[in-house]
């Protein structure tokens, strides 16, 4: 008989889908980002750091909360490979939540052009001052081209690898939910009242 398995902990739920909506959504405003000038790509350009500064910042949170407190284990009856393969897709996923931010500060941060961040400026508010990294200073122009093409790669690759993540997610959630015999899926819905086991 299925029966729902324990939850997550509430912290860790809204964790899972806040970071989920805001990597969606900045991958949606990275599109093109290159193609835009003016104003208004400069408006998306700061909107696009903020939100993966936000991102960097709520999964270094994530993080250690996860060390803090251990996720509860997997459902019974998983085989091997399968578990094997959440864990990798669990890791990948820190990766690219950690990885992308700190490129894309790093390629700003690299370049002799990039201006000051400025963290959610909208309308009248200009912002809120954000340092770049103490990375270009020392480097010849060269070096900082360089260091600036090694990021930008970095940055696209992840963010490759991001779309490729999100869609095992997915696989694997709904072949859990929908093939086996404990769905998952409860375990992380927020507006669940009960924790723990019911059959």
């Amino acid at each position: 008989m299925a029966r729902l398995l324990s939850r997550y902990s509430m912290v860790a739920i809204v964790l899972h889908w806040l970071i989920a909506v805001l990597l969606l959504l900045n991958l949606w405003i990275g599109l093109g980002l290159g193609a835009r000038h003016g104003q208004t790509g400069l408006d998306r350009l700061q909107l696009h750091q903020s939100v993966g500064l936000t991102i960097l910042a709520l999964s270094l949170f994530r993080l250690g909360w996860r060390v803090a407190n251990p996720p509860p284990p997997d459902a019974p009856g998983m085989a091997h490979w399968e578990k094997t393969a959440s864990n990798a897709v669990h890791t990948a996923f820190y990766l690219v939540m950690i990885g992308m931010p700190l490129s894309g500060w790093l390629l700003v941060s690299a370049s002799a052009k990039a201006g000051p961040m400025m963290l959610f400026g909208v309308g009248h508010f200009s912002g809120i001052p954000w340092p770049h990294l103490p990375v270009g200073s020392h480097l010849t122009p060269q070096q900082r081209r360089a260091l600036g093409r090694a990021a930008t790669a970095i940055h696209s690759y992840l963010a490759d690898g991001a779309y490729v993540l999100l869609a095992l997610h997915l696989m694997g959630a709904l072949k859990h939910q929908l093939f086996d015999p404990n769905p998952v899926l409860p375990r992380m819905l927020p507006f669940l009242k009960k924790r723990g086991q019911l059959t």
